[in-house]
């Protein structure tokens, strides 16, 4: 990509202090990764070679923004802080096991176990939780995917057995699909109403079972590499992700799904169970589980590897998630007993801070 000229914008180091020692000549093209070059790498034209003088500190600062506050004396920047979790409002039916649908600001919550199971349903507009249709068959352990206007709903444990029933949702109430050929609990799930993946979970014994839904019927599709159980998903059916889990211990495999068949992605950094994920199969987010001990550990998936990020709040597992890897949505689950905590993920998260030198 070439040459970048050395500023002050390009000198800030992780923790936001000002490298002053070398602030001149050029950086060797050979030493500029592009993919490495995500923050600002020149102050505004408008401002010449100057850091801007302010009296205070700008109302809506632009990303890798300078300025220096002349009232307190003080160099400050616009700085990513990376992926920070924040509270939103509890569920209005404490649960674990649930699954969930849609985006931060438009989320669905259903089925779980509050002992016994429950088939309530709630619907998140970014602030708060309000009662929805409850599904026909109340069960725990299911898949789940889709939006909060079409959502999908599918196997599970009920009152007795494994469900191979599949619910549609449609912003109020859920009708009866097409019945999964494999009945399941702990399964795994990606995709939309209309283009559904439900994938591995446990029947009689651990499935390595893919199926493919169209909106009507659930259709075989390519075979897991490795079957296990209580993973988190994300995706969708031509372009699914599946991680985490447990076989005959806690999983740290990632499989990546491309509408036929499944190849081996990046291992998770914190092998877990009864985990949440959320996102696209190049742009996952994997949050919550069981490790050695319920966990809020967060990973971030770019299409190759996993990198850790700032843990939830409340550890917890057997928790649902949905939503994006910038804008994620974790709900319910399990501590000691039930919970109805929700935590909204947002990344980046820029916040003015401080510039110092090291």
């Amino acid at each position: 990509m070439g040459t970048i000229k050395r500023t002050f914008a390009n000198n800030l180091t992780t923790g936001g202090k000002l490298d002053a020692t070398d602030l001149s000549g050029t950086i060797p093209a050979s030493n500029i990764a592009n993919a490495s070059v995500t923050a600002v790498t020149a102050l505004p034209s408008a401002l010449g070679g100057a850091i801007e003088s302010v009296a205070t500190d700008p109302v809506s600062p632009s990303e890798g923004q300078l300025w220096y506050n002349t009232t307190i004396g003080v160099l400050k920047g616009y700085i990513s802080l990376g992926g920070v979790w924040a509270s939103g409002g509890n569920l209005a039916t404490a649960r674990r096991a649930l699954d969930g649908a849609g985006t931060q600001t438009a989320g669905l919550a259903f089925g779980g176990t509050i002992t016994p199971n429950t088939a309530a349903t709630e619907e998140y507009d970014g602030s708060a939780w309000a009662g929805g249709g409850s599904m026909a068959t109340a069960r725990r352990y299911l898949g789940g995917c889709g939006t909060q206007t079409a959502g999908l709903g599918f196997g599970g444990y009920s009152t007795v057995a494994n469900s191979n029933a599949t619910e549609e949702y449609d912003g109020s109430a859920w009708a009866g699909g097409g019945n999964l050929g494999t009945g399941r609990q702990f399964l795994g799930g990606a995709g939309t109403q209309t283009a559904g993946l439900a994938f591995s979970g446990e029947a009689t014994t651990i499935s390595t079972a893919t199926e493919e839904y169209n909106g009507s019927t659930w259709t075989a599709g390519g075979n897991i590499g490795t079957g296990r159980t209580s993973m988190g998903g994300a995706g969708i059916q031509t372009a699914a992700l599946a991680f985490g889990g447990y076989i005959a211990a806690n999983s740290n495999l990632t499989e990546e799904y491309d509408g036929s068949a499944w190849t081996a992605g990046g291992n998770l950094n914190t092998a877990r169970r009864q985990l949440a994920g959320a996102g696209t199969q190049t742009a996952g987010l994997a949050f919550g589980g069981f490790a050695t001990a319920n966990t809020g550990a967060t990973e971030e998936y770019n299409g190759t590897s996993w990198t850790a990020s700032t843990t939830m709040t409340t550890d917890r597992s057997y928790l649902a998630g949905c939503g994006l890897q910038t804008a994620g949505l974790g709900f319910g689950g399990e501590i000691s007993g039930t919970v109805a905590n929700t935590e909204e993920y947002t990344d980046p998260t820029f916040a003015i801070q401080k510039i110092t030198t090291s």
